[in-house]
């Protein structure tokens, strides 16, 4: 693993707007950022692809173990989602994507931060405006990368999203947010189904026919939602998701996995997993360097990381409904460089990586995303 630095392709803004990508630049400096990019052999490629694989495998068997021991109020799910959640992991109800952030500096195993295994985002970038950086620049070498083409195969596989329309939401004043779900809606498209596209504060609800519907009086059956379930279910809508006729992408079941009390669950199941850190809740002191992290909290805000006497942190809002502890696993430096690797997951399978780095140890809203390649060897 290496970090080469490169030239930026001539007019990279228009080239990457051109595949779906407007929101290039945050408060003036890029965001995506091809002055520098990332090598990997083919072999470091295999280590990720199956530590993907694995850690997926031990995040399933998580959620049996939270359903089996009842351990939702510990994960702050509310007693009336509780069911919901149960309902849809026993019918089987499918998930569309999930991102893993790993630690790893090509020596040894990676090393799982968290599980962004509700609304993951970066998508785009990962999936196709890397392959066209790729496909410019290195058209002679690969990279991991089968995002896109899996998205369509999984939308593909779903019987009846021909007739029934699939709508997709997310709210109105995020453009990031918008950017990654009409790329997925794209994907929906090119796999043969129905769409409809609305933001979350036009969804409404038909008390008379018990069903959530969109601008146009349509029932919505089948909804993708770019909106957390911790925020969906505190919403004044919220309490209706539990008697609505209605799918979600993601299923309700992947409230156990995208809430970081997951980390300690699965240390406590598998403890001493190479692919692990360790991890415990907050009640459970942890001594030496350790990381602090919300339960709920996104794009890097109240993390705390404990070390050398020392406190770093990020502001933010989140933190009241209770944090976890981290073992601390310092992320490669790079010339001042902090990359984490985020690991997708399509439809149950790994599919690529994308690489998000800043100038701290903490990825923010604002951290760069730079593209990879590989070679063999």
């Amino acid at each position: 693993m290496q970090r080469i630095a490169v030239t930026p392709r001539d007019n990279w803004q228009e080239r990457v707007e051109s595949v779906g990508m407007l929101y290039h630049t945050i408060d003036g400096a890029p965001y995506w950022d091809e002055s520098a990019c990332y090598r990997f052999t083919r072999a470091e490629i295999d280590t990720i692809d199956v530590a993907t694989a694995e850690l997926h495998s031990l995040c399933l068997q998580a959620v049996e173990e939270v359903i089996r021991r009842d351990l939702f109020a510990k994960l702050r799910i509310p007693k009336e989602f509780a069911a919901k959640v149960i309902d849809s992991w026993e019918n089987d109800e499918p998930t569309l994507y999930g991102r893993f952030d790993l630690v790893w500096d090509g020596n040894g195993a990676p090393k799982m931060y968290e599980y962004n295994a509700d609304t993951p985002t970066s998508l785009l970038e990962a999936s196709v405006v890397q392959w066209f950086w790729l496909r410019e620049t290195r058209p002679d070498h690969d990279q991991f990368n089968s995002i896109h083409e899996k998205l369509i195969r999984f939308w593909q596989r779903w019987p009846g999203l021909e007739r029934t329309p699939v709508h997709f939401a997310c709210a109105g004043d995020a453009i990031e947010d918008l950017g990654n779900l009409e790329y997925l809606r794209d994907t929906a498209l090119q796999g043969g189904a129905r769409t409809r596209r609305l933001f979350i504060e036009e969804i409404g609800w038909d008390s008379a026919r018990m069903d959530f519907v969109d601008l146009d009086e349509a029932p919505i059956r089948v909804l993708f939602k770019l909106y957390p379930w911790e925020w969906m279910i505190r919403e004044e809508f919220g309490r209706h998701l539990t008697r609505a006729r209605i799918r979600l992408l993601e299923p309700a079941w992947k409230m156990v996995l995208s809430n970081k009390g997951i980390l300690p669950i699965l240390w406590d199941l598998f403890e001493g997993h190479p692919n692990l850190l360790q991890a415990s809740f907050e009640e459970r002191p942890m001594q030496g360097e350790f990381v602090r992290k919300p339960l709920f909290s996104r794009e890097g805000s109240n993390i705390e990381i404990h070390r050398e006497g020392g406190v770093l942190s990020t502001p933010g809002s989140y933190g009241g409904d209770g944090c976890i502890l981290q073992r601390y696993q310092p992320l490669p430096c790079f010339g001042g460089n902090y990359p984490v690797i985020g690991s997708w997951v399509i439809d149950g399978d790994p599919a690529g990586i994308g690489i998000r780095e800043d100038a701290t140890e903490i990825t923010t809203n604002g951290s760069r995303f730079l593209p990879h390649y590989f070679v063999e060897g």
